[in-house]
């Protein structure tokens, strides 16, 4: 401690409250892959009431990429549900939890003084890192006087990561951004956030997106509606359909720019027991009015009709502008066992239409698939064991607010190790997509109203802090990163680890190592983040030596 500061590093997984002292750094030698995402924070405390300057230096060698932010809390109303939580949670009270990165420079930078607080590190060996390299992170005053001065000692592989086989998708809602933007839907300055958005989508793992074909029947108030997000423009003449698919090209040319590798296509039904249409807006006699949404039936004529023109139409084209096989549609989310009738009915009416693609649905009912009403589950993670136990091949998990108790998830108020040990249980059952339903919703509850993620992370006491959203939207149309979005990428990077030590040693040589002092299942695992970064290391030292006795 010096000059009244007190600093230490700390390991991504811990978050650094205020009131709380951060556990150091226990070791300070980490092993890396060429272009392998690593962080880690500067944790601080600096006393007395007026705000004190210093200047940050990250001194390495010019092969490894470095960024800094800063770590800023932000308030939540809900971090749990009073009722449905479990003991693995940091704190269970409204207040203020650390989660914004918000980027800064290295150089000058102003200390916050209420209690502990942190910068981020990230560091990332680029493609021709080779060997030990160090990582010195320097902190002086304004006299230059060195405050705090410490190495991290980096051992970088000269491989990459193999690349992600996980699918995996945060469901895109393009109308938060034009809604908080207050721009207007598909201007120029929509586009560009869109695909500024997509683009750090994609940089941290995220290689699907929904696709707004027209506005998405998700987290809709029943009679309500959002603010129209279609990509395709729909004209009707005697009686005859017309499709445009110029905006919904310009869309796919985004998230290719993007290195998107699959899309999804938003629910071709309303939410919780396809019931009704989703809001389509249609051009007819030269006025463009709403022609479906919530008062018109699933299964009515007029929607038949119209999904007969533009489905063919749709998919014809899907066909020549995507990889077919990486196009995926979806009937209606989250159907129950009381909606076994409406949800077959729906997906009778589309399903001739799509046999060419695959048909995903987010479900936690064992006998929708048992009868064969969805043959390609999303499974609810606090639900996947009949499935597991029926050896059903190639599944698919989420998690959302309801996955609140024993599962892993990602709730601001949950501590990080609960968020990255998702990869030991996505490997151990051979997941092969993960969904969430939250990569921007700044809406209330049922979209009643827009709100402001900076204020509101709960969508108005709906949903604990952390499920609605994993990105801020930035002053300038960019998405800004919070500490779950990295940790949850870390996750994936864990993943193509242990893929590719499985792949050049065999699955169980892995599970030997993940499985060794503890089981792993969905409600089984390791309540801290000492394990993660030990099986890494073990997992990384035995993928260089099976490289090197391969050559």
């Amino acid at each position: 401690m010096m000059n009244n500061i007190e600093f230490c590093l700390v390991d991504s997984l811990e978050k650094v409250f205020s009131t709380d002292t951060p556990t150091k750094l226990e070791w300070k030698d980490v092993t890396l892959f060429q272009q392998e995402q690593y962080s880690f924070q500067l944790a601080y405390r600096c006393a007395g009431e007026e705000k004190q300057k210093v200047s940050i230096k990250i001194s390495t060698d010019d092969t490894i990429k470095r960024s800094l932010s800063k770590v800023k809390s932000v308030p939540s109303d809900l971090p749990a549900y009073p009722d449905r939580h479990d003991e693995s949670y940091l704190s269970i009270a409204p207040g203020l939890f650390p989660d914004l990165l918000e980027p800064i420079s290295e150089g000058e930078i102003e200390l916050e003084v209420e209690g502990w607080n942190a910068i981020w590190i990230d560091i990332q060996p680029n493609l021709v890192a080779n060997g030990e390299k160090a990582v010195i992170v320097q902190i002086a005053n304004e006299a230059d006087q060195i405050l705090f001065k410490e190495t991290l000692n980096i051992h970088v592989i000269p491989h990459s990561l193999p690349e992600q086989k996980l699918i995996h998708t945060e469901w895109f809602h393009a109308d938060c951004l034009a809604d908080y933007y207050q721009v207007k839907v598909f201007s120029d300055e929509h586009w560009r956030t869109i695909e500024n958005f997509i683009e750090t989508a994609s940089e941290n793992g995220i290689n699907m997106i929904l696709t707004p074909v027209f506005t998405p029947p998700l987290d809709t108030k029943v009679g309500g509606e959002r603010t129209t997000v279609q990509l395709v423009q729909i004209s009707l003449t005697d009686n005859e359909y017309d499709f445009d698919y110029s905006l919904l090209k310009k869309w796919l040319e985004i998230c290719r720019r993007s290195n998107v590798k699959y899309i999804e296509i938003a629910h071709l039904f309303t939410q919780w027991g396809a019931e009704f249409t989703p809001k389509i807006m249609v051009m007819e006699n030269g006025k463009l009015t709403q022609k479906f949404g919530w008062n018109v039936n699933a299964d009515s004529e007029e929607y038949q009709v119209f999904l007969q023109a533009f489905l063919p139409s749709l998919t014809a084209f899907l066909k020549e502008n995507w990889e077919q096989k990486n196009i995926y549609f979806h009937i209606s989310d989250e159907p129950t066992e009381n909606y076994f009738e409406t949800y077959s009915k729906a997906k009778e009416i589309a399903e001739p239409y799509l046999k060419d693609f695959t048909i995903i649905d987010a479900l936690s009912d064992y006998s929708f698939f048992e009868k064969g009403i969805v043959k390609k589950p999303v499974v609810a993670s606090d639900h996947i064991q009949p499935f597991i136990d029926h050896h059903v091949p190639n599944l698919w998990t989420y998690y959302c607010c309801s996955q609140n108790r024993e599962v892993s998830n990602r709730f601001m108020a949950m501590p990080s190790y609960r968020n990255r040990i998702i990869a030991t249980q996505l490997f151990k059952y051979d997941i092969e997509g993960f969904l969430h339903w939250g990569y921007n919703f700044y809406n209330s509850q049922y979209s009643i109203e827009p709100i402001d993620p900076y204020l509101v992370t709960d969508a108005k006491k709906a949903f604990p802090s952390g499920d609605p959203f994993l990105v801020y939207p930035g002053k300038n149309g960019e998405a800004l990163p919070s500490i779950r979005l990295r940790v949850f990428y870390q996750a994936l990077q864990d993943l193509r680890a242990f893929q590719w030590l499985a792949e050049l040693k065999g699955k169980q040589y892995v599970m030997d190592i993940i499985d060794k002092n503890e089981k792993i299942t969905f409600t089984e695992y390791p309540k801290e983040g000492t394990f993660i970064f030990e099986i890494r290391k073990e997992i990384n030292r035995a993928i260089e030596e099976a490289i090197l006795n391969r050559v």
